[in-house]
């Protein structure tokens, strides 16, 4: 594998159990880290990019948000799920680009 990759899982997994902690601390809600990693994809999605960059890069660049948002949607009380585990259900809930049909 990559090093470079293993340097993002790491970093994904960082952002996410900083996310985990913020939350537990009452810092953040789930609901206001979910709203900022929505607005994040959806301004890496929006139609002027859309159009200018394949469903693959599209989905490479939104991999990290979904697993962040996956991550965040774990109870503050729950373990967090390993990074295999998350890149799973990532790829199990994508949906296609309108695009692709």
């Amino acid at each position: 594998m990559n090093v470079a990759n293993l340097q993002l899982e790491g970093l994904l997994m960082a952002v996410a159990a900083i996310n985990h902690v913020l939350v537990k601390k009452g810092v953040l809600s789930v609901e206001e880290i979910d709203i900022a990693l929505r607005k994040a994809e959806a301004g890496e999605t929006g139609e002027e990019r859309s159009e200018a960059i394949s469903a693959s890069n599209r989905d490479a660049i939104n991999f990290p948000i979904r697993l962040l948002e996956l991550a965040n949607q774990c109870q503050p009380e729950a373990d967090m799920p390993s990074f295999s585990k998350l890149a799973r259900m990532v790829g199990q809930m994508k949906e296609p680009y309108n695009d692709q049909m």
